[in-house]
């Protein structure tokens, strides 16, 4: 018997009936997840700490909802897109799809889109809903993976494998800034994190934090993940004031009323 349930589209390169929200939970679980997930609320810390508004959305996994606590705003919301209940209910979660928000136009202060991109077939859709979404200045945060940082080499050996997060389709900040770009949006923020290899090994990894702060100063470009805030731009229409151009006025009768220049042109014929 078919479901009724909608079904959650999910990245193509991934393992066939496979859900990446679920999968990628479990990798956060590991211990290069960790550090991960880390570096990231210290990151966002800073970044959500600076925006502010009425209404601000997450969407994601429930087992992220750790990052709504980084944010100011009043009403704080988490939209879940496992497709199946990925965590408990509680107060603001609710379920959706990303390419096509449950929420009215112009309503948002702030969208969360933590690694949502890598793993939508639709990930211009997902930006078109955001600039639908939120308000004039709202602002939409990512978090996204770096398709060109050392961690490539992992990802070129284990993505074919359809192993999470490898598998997903990865987008530099330069080409999401792009797709911000024709929507009108103004990138304000980019920042890259965490230079050390996905090792799982807490140890080595411990021992390796060095390389975060050496990357930051070093090579910054090539961190494994990056947040990138963009502001949505109001696009204001000055009135231009028409040219002014001297009319020949019309007596009531029709006839062209002779300008000085006629009258000299008369008198000089006369």
């Amino acid at each position: 018997m078919r479901s009724n349930k909608p079904r959650q589209p999910y990245a193509s390169r991934c393992a066939a009936g496979e859900n990446p929200w679920r999968a990628l939970d479990d990798w956060y679980g590991t211990p290069v997840g960790r550090e991960m997930a880390a570096a990231e609320n210290r990151l966002l810390g800073e970044v959500l700490g600076n925006l502010f508004g009425y209404h601000f959305l997450q969407i994601g996994s429930p087992a992220q909802r750790g990052f709504l606590e980084h944010s100011r705003v009043s009403r704080r919301m988490l939209m879940d897109i496992c497709g199946d209940p990925c965590g408990a209910d509680g107060p603001g979660l609710f379920r959706g799809m990303a390419p096509a928000l449950p929420v009215r136009g112009d309503s948002l202060d702030v969208i969360l889109l933590p690694h949502v991109l890598e793993f939508t077939p639709h990930p211009h859709e997902v930006l078109r809903e955001a600039d639908r979404t939120l308000v004039p200045e709202g602002h939409v945060v990512i978090l996204g993976f770096n398709p060109i940082s050392l961690w490539q080499l992992w990802r070129w050996v284990l993505g074919w494998r359809g192993r999470l997060p490898w598998c997903g389709r990865f987008y530099s900040a330069s080409r999401v800034r792009d797709w911000l770009t024709l929507l009108g949006f103004e990138v304000v923020d980019l920042q890259h994190y965490f230079w050390r290899p996905p090792m799982q090994h807490s140890g080595i990894l411990h021992r390796l934090a060095f390389l975060d702060r050496l990357g930051q100063r070093a090579w910054p470009i090539f961190g494994a993940g990056y947040v990138l805030v963009a502001r949505k731009r109001v696009s204001t229409l000055t009135p231009i004031r028409p040219r002014w151009r001297p009319h020949r006025a019309l007596r009531p009768s029709g006839v062209i009323e002779p300008t000085p220049r006629n009258l000299n042109s008369r008198e000089t014929h006369s």
